[in-house]
């Protein structure tokens, strides 16, 4: 295993913009100058070291929690392992090369939050409290933000930022940038900067094979006073110290960033759970596997698999920004022979080719937008010309201590274009249980549904929140008689486990909430009776909410829901 540094700058050269050491360019007196076919081999690789560090760890997620995983349980690479085209590591940020394809480099938060909202796979942790806020009107940032999500340290846009820098090498200010519009979508804080670091070193890695300043390259383009910054540094210490013993790192970095509660303030499981998906930490593996694996594909996969956690994840970043390094043509056989270019990603319109011919356009595009150039020698081959600027991280923010929330929502033009399914189809189930109501948002969670029987009540409608903050919402526009004294008359229940909040609005107007829980119900039962009386001679649009109250099974039971008038 080779620990040393490998050569600087290789096959690549340091230029002026127009050929000449001091012409300036923007401010600066250099650029980097890449030739087109360079370029996108690296890009290339890039994406296979995605597919192939992916496909090795796959059957290691989060199988190994606090412990390193044994050398034995790694599993046997296969060359078809490569072929990842229905694994959601990779083809979520697919959706963000999609809406830059569509709307260009310059596309706006909301638009994106828009296209991200529309996308029918299945998601877990930041990415699905970010997706349920936006299908829920709440726009970004503040889908992202600590106050609408709860996973907001959360690995996810650290998983997909891979995109971010292989459409833009050698210029981090665009990763940095990328990340303002598509990480705000599910990340805040470190959450955020772990996907602005991996972008950074994939941008670094177009121009460096040194891993230690690809590492460094990375750490520019976040806050210095984070506690991301604070770990990674920590990391390039403990190996500058240990460069041969990866364990006793892993060692260090489990005592500081997992068993120590002040470096998981935010983190989603608690800070004593041994489950750690929090970004730090695994970001810690992935670089691990980086340096430790001295360049060599297999170890560095190896390596970051075996630190565990989100054991797929990390390799898959660890090897893309490896292969960038090296280049599609002088990777081992063993990853690319198996490739099958006809293989379509799900969930979007790409296949292989498709998508290095999609990332080279942007790639284009990004260039000319920093003011940048594409030449040509004499012989016709193109050289991409591109500024040096120095990285300008986002300001330093933090999960647990957040600026306010900026309280955006779409408006009713915007919400009409995110036209997925928000949640549980239960049309049928309440058609025949409250006829004229109309539901939307039930989340999956519990199996909600018309049942026969709860706790001695016949025909129950079950609901259950969409998300951390979005409610499940009963509706129906109901014409009241005049003079006529008119109760909306509930009888709810809850899960044993838990309680909710009950939200009864009319006309937008909020006339009651009230905590069905343990204490405020009879064996899991309580009436309630809402008086509509003002509204006598009116339609008026009724709504009731089964909002939640802390994540911990905020079930709804519906017994009865009737307008009594007399």
């Amino acid at each position: 295993m080779n620990h040393g540094r490998l050569p600087i700058f290789a096959a690549v050269a340091l230029v002026g913009l127009c050929g000449c050491r001091s012409a300036p360019v923007g401010g600066s007196s250099w650029a980097y100058r890449i030739s087109a076919a360079q370029y996108v081999d690296k890009m290339k690789a890039g994406w296979i070291g995605q597919m192939a560090g992916v496909g090795w760890g796959a059957p290691t997620e989060f199988r190994y929690q606090g412990i390193i995983m044994p050398l034995d349980k790694m599993p046997k690479w296969e060359p078809q392992l490569v072929n990842q085209f229905r694994q959601d590591d990779i083809y979520v940020e697919m959706t963000f090369l999609r809406t830059l394809e569509l709307h260009g480099l310059d596309v706006s938060i909301r638009q994106a939050g828009i296209d991200f909202a529309n996308s029918g796979y299945p998601l877990w942790h930041a990415n699905r409290a970010g997706r349920d806020n936006l299908r829920a009107g709440i726009a970004p940032p503040d889908s992202g933000h600590p106050k609408y999500n709860k996973h907001a340290d959360d690995i996810d846009y650290q998983i997909e930022a891979d995109y971010a820098g292989l459409i833009a090498p050698g210029m981090p200010n665009v990763v940095i940038q990328l990340g303002e519009t598509f990480g705000r979508l599910m990340n805040y804080g470190d959450g955020l900067y772990g996907g602005q670091f991996v972008g950074g070193m994939y941008a670094a890695a177009f121009l460096e094979s040194d891993r230690v300043k690809i590492v460094e390259a990375g750490l520019r383009c976040i806050p210095r006073k984070s506690q991301y910054h604070e770990c990674i540094s920590d990391v390039l210490r403990w190996y500058q110290q240990y460069p041969f013993e990866w364990t006793r790192t892993w060692q260090l970095v489990n005592e500081k960033y997992h068993l120590n509660p002040q470096y998981r303030r935010f983190s989603c499981s608690g800070a004593d759970s041994d489950y750690n998906i929090d970004a730090k930490i695994n970001g810690a593996y992935l670089v691990m596997g980086l340096l430790y694996g001295g360049g060599d594909p297999n170890e560095t996969i190896i390596i970051a698999t075996r630190c565990g956690q989100d054991s797929d994840c990390n390799p898959s970043s660890a090897a893309g920004i490896l292969f960038t390094t090296i280049g599609f043509e002088k990777l081992p056989d063993t990853f690319k022979t198996a490739l099958d270019p006809t293989g379509k990603f799900s969930h979007t319109p790409y296949d292989f080719p498709t998508l290095i011919s999609v990332s080279e356009k942007l790639a284009r595009e990004a260039i000319v937008n920093c003011g940048g150039k594409i030449v040509a020698d004499e012989q016709g081959e193109e050289y991409f010309v591109i500024p040096r600027r120095r990285p300008h991280p986002t300001p330093l923010e933090q999960c647990w201590d957040p600026k306010p929330a900026s309280e955006s929502r779409y408006a009713a033009e915007e919400m009409a274009k995110i036209t997925a399914q928000s949640g549980k189809d239960l049309s049928k189930a309440v058609e025949k249980f409250a006829p004229g109501w109309k539901i939307d948002r039930c989340g999956e969670a519990e199996n909600p549904g018309l049942r026969q029987e709860v706790r001695g009540r016949k025909s129950v409608l079950v609901t259950h929140p969409l998300g951390e903050n979005v409610g499940c919402v009963l509706r129906r526009s109901v014409s009241l008689p005049v003079n006529r004294k008119s109760t909306l008359k509930l009888v709810v229940g809850h899960d044993a486990r838990g309680d909710w909040d009950l939200i009864v609005k009319a006309n937008g107007e909020p006339l009651l909430r009230k905590t069905i829980g343990p204490e405020t119900t009879s064996l899991g039962w309580t009436e309630v009776n809402v008086d509509l009386s003002r509204f006598a001679g009116q339609t008026v649009k009724l709504e009731l909410v089964n909002e939640p109250t802390g994540w911990h099974y905020e079930t709804g039971y519906w017994a009865e829901i009737s307008i009594l008038s007399e």
